[in-house]
């Protein structure tokens, strides 16, 4: 994308949302940007046919790509199918699937990922939602929080972006400590998307 497009509000930034489960990330997202001057989401992504994401994404006027088994470890065809989505950021939110290389290629610090704990804690394969809240309480940790970070070939191993920390009183249940998380989740995922976002236009137009 062109400084000029940016500037005559010709052309938005487009952000495909990647999504496994019930959506509310996803659905925090699309309202935050669903009237912004700049960016967009422009389609959501998701492996489950289940996934109440889709009817999140429906509600918003979204069309979401459902792929097949195949689809999901092939980063070349996710590649091909997203065109038409016109991708500049992909999101993950609660996506449950590892990024294919082939795709991480061709998004360099452009796919974002939101993780439910202080990272590198509590992240890796299998750990996610519940089962971190539940790992944070068994352990007696006096703090977790959320860490948004650059996806690369690794779960959860990507560049740092954002954590935000929450003290966590120790009488808190796993499900507690995950509705206070999810707080953080919805709080600040979009703003430092934004804010990063911004940056690259502005390192760009240098």
């Amino acid at each position: 994308m062109s400084k000029n497009n940016i500037e005559n509000g010709t052309q938005k930034i487009n952000l495909v949302i990647f999504a496994s489960g019930n959506g509310t990330n996803a659905e925090a997202l699309m309202e935050r940007f669903k009237r912004h001057k700049l960016i967009q989401v422009s389609g959501v992504v998701t492996n489950n046919p289940e996934a109440g994401v889709i009817r999140k994404a429906k509600a918003y006027g979204k069309k979401t790509i459902i792929l097949t088994p195949e689809q999901v470890t092939d980063g070349n065809a996710i590649y091909q199918l997203i065109q038409e989505f016109n991708p500049d950021y992909l999101v993950l939110a609660g996506y449950l699937k590892l990024i294919p290389a082939e795709l991480i290629q061709k998004f360099p610090k452009r796919i974002f990922n939101i993780h439910p704990s202080l990272l590198p804690k509590y992240g890796g394969k299998g750990m996610y939602g519940y089962r971190v809240h539940e790992a944070v309480k068994a352990n007696k940790e006096k703090e977790s929080g959320i860490t948004i970070h650059y996806v690369n070939e690794n779960y959860d191993e990507g560049e740092i972006i954002f954590q935000k920390v929450k003290r966590l009183d120790q009488t808190w249940s796993a499900e507690i400590i995950g509705r206070e998380i999810l707080l953080l989740e919805h709080e600040w995922y979009g703003k430092i998307i934004e804010k990063t976002i911004m940056s690259h236009i502005t390192q760009n137009a240098q």
